[in-house]
Formats: structure tokens, sequence, C-alpha cells
């Protein structure tokens, strides 16, 4: 198959340090070109693929008139190129595909990552592609419960298992860890008061932001916890340093205060065989078997309680359960199918 896969702008292909779904449309990439396919990725200049790259962005990409100019660049590319595809796979803007959505005879996929969908946008975009335009979900959670209009089918987000060593056993006072973006909604305060609370020691990884309310955040709630003995903040993390991070915790902290579609890191710790303790927001619900790879609670004190049996999880079985959802190739094989179900019809 020919492929256009698009991804917004705002960080190469792969990342270097944060990036969730830049680095899902990484290992797609390289593993639809592995199986055979043509594939085109319209994406950051400076992405570091195998695959044909179409460059675009205005930076900084904020602001009405850098984020028109982005679409219409991508845009207009689809259009120019329509020939050249057998199938368009958005990780983009939806309206990015506003061109060729009237072209009935080219399949389209729009996948979200996104906690809150434009579901105005989505009823247009279906009444101009029809059929041929049908959506994915990073979890279920994101739309099962909402009137959103078009066809539906749920891909989880994955990781590259090679990235990440199997750890089988870690030390009796392992850390926990929290990573990703150090800001209110992920609960960040959540995870000290649980290692407070079961005395053992955390460590924080990610980015934190430089202004705004997530940075008083930050330096009010956060940086006063940090001591280099129960508390410590590593900053952000590349893949290296997450690898040897995630396989040498207890478990992960996912102390989520919002809906989040699919928290990624859960996948890259299970990858390594460490569980998570999660609260019941969001995706956690989906990717966390309670009692099989960690433990879904409803708060600060169900996690406390959660910890005491962290020793009736079998890290080996956290790892097959990565394997059989979360690998590349499992994701991989789950959007060609969809690919091929769309052009036999």
């Amino acid at each position: 198959m020919k492929i256009a896969i698009t991804a917004d702008p705002y960080i190469p292909v792969p990342p270097r340090h944060y990036g969730g779904i830049e680095r899902v449309v990484d290992f797609l990439s390289r593993g639809l070109l592995a199986r055979g396919h043509d594939v085109t990725l319209f994406a950051h200049p400076e992405s570091r693929i195998e695959s044909r790259l179409v460059p675009y962005g205005v930076p900084p990409h904020t602001g009405l008139a850098p984020r028109m100019r982005e679409l219409w660049q991508v845009g207009s590319e689809l259009w120019k190129c329509r020939e050249r595809f057998d199938l368009v796979h958005s990780f983009g803007r939806l309206a990015a595909l506003v061109p060729v959505l009237p072209l009935r005879s080219l399949p389209k996929i729009q996948s979200f990552q996104r906690d809150e969908l434009p579901k105005k946008g989505i009823r247009r975009a279906v009444k101009l592609a029809g059929a041929s335009l049908r959506f994915t979900a990073c979890s279920t959670q994101m739309y099962a419960n909402e009137d959103v209009a078009g066809e539906w089918t749920t891909v989880f987000n994955g990781v590259d298992l090679d990235k990440y060593s199997f750890a089988s056993e870690v030390e009796p006072d392992a850390p926990f860890v929290f990573l990703g973006r150090l800001e209110r909604v992920k609960g960040v305060h959540h995870a000290i008061a649980i290692a407070r609370a079961t005395s053992r020691r955390l460590v924080l990884a990610g980015n934190v932001a430089s202004s705004g309310p997530e940075a008083e955040y930050f330096e009010r709630e956060i940086a006063p916890a940090l001591d280099d003995d129960l508390v410590r903040y590593v900053g952000p993390v590349d893949d290296e340093a997450k690898n040897e991070l995630l396989g040498c915790a207890a478990a992960l902290v996912m102390s989520i205060e919002w809906e989040e579609p699919f928290g990624i890191v859960m996948a890259e710790a299970m990858a390594c065989g460490t569980p998570v303790i999660g609260f019941a927001r969001g995706s956690v619900r989906e990717v966390v078997r309670d009692g099989v790879n960690g433990f879904v609670c409803d708060g600060v004190e169900a996690a406390v309680a959660a910890v005491a049996r962290l020793g009736s999880i079998r890290r080996s079985e956290v790892r097959r359960d990565a394997e059989a959802r979360f690998g590349a190739d499992v994701i991989v094989s789950e959007y060609e199918t969809l690919y091929g179900r769309m052009l036999a019809t």
C-alpha cells in the first residue's frame, strides 16, 4: 500500500524527550516500511525517519496565522499528491484533511489522542467524506459515551519493545517513579503523598513548565518536597535513561486528575516488567488489569493500600501483557488490518 501519514509539526519524529504521539508515528512508519509498504510522512523538518519526509511547520506554532499556514501546508500537499496514495492516515489536526475529505475514492483515517473530541468538526467531516473517513481512538473511553458521528475503532498506543529491557526483579527498597509533565492534572502531589505515607523513595522525571500556572504549581507544591532523599527530581530523560529508570522501579505511579486518553508511560513501564499504581481515570481502567500488571485505585488512600500488595504482581506477567497488547508489532498489525479493510470496501 502507498500510505500518507501526517503528524503535527511541533516535535520531531521520533522525539528526543517528551512526545508520545510522535513515538507511535515513528514505530508505525518503520513497521509499515518493514512490511513492504510505501510510506510518506508529513512532519517536523528535523524528523529522522527512513520513509519519505514532507517537512512542514511555522515555528513557534502558536497564534492563528501560523496554525492556519501549517494546515494549508499539509492540506495543499495532500491535495497535490492525492493520486500517489492509496490511503491517508492523520495523527494531526482533522482540519488538515479538509482538501481531500470530498475525495470519497481515497480512504482516510483520523486518529485521536486528545481528551476532548471536536464533535462539530467530526460531524462536518463525515458529511463531506462519508464512509471514506473512519476514526480511531487510543482508548475506548474517549468515545464510548460520547455522541460522535462516524465509525470508530480503538487502537491502543504502544511501544517499541526493543528499547525497553525486562527487569525480572528489583531491589527490596526500589523507588517509585513518576514520569511525565510535572503538572497538576498529572497528580504529582498525589504521588508525593503516596511516597510519604508508605515511606518509599520517589523519583520524579519529566518536563517542568517555565512560566504560567503550571510553573507556579511546581514551585509552590512540588519544589518544597524535593529533598534528594525521599523525593528526588531528575529532569527530562531520554530513551536510554527512561529504560534504566523504569526498569529499576518498584512501580510507576500514575496519579492523574484528568481523563487522560492514553498514558504511553504505562506501556513503557510494563515493557520493563514494572507494575503501575494508577488512579481510576481515563485510560488507566483499560490499560491496567487490576492485580495482573498493577492496581486501579480510587485515590491516595487506596493507592497506599495497594503498595502492600505489590509483592503479588509477577513482573514476568507484566512484561507478557505488554507484549500482547502494546508491542509495536501488535499495533502496526492492527492499523494494517484497518487499512486493508478500508481499501477492500
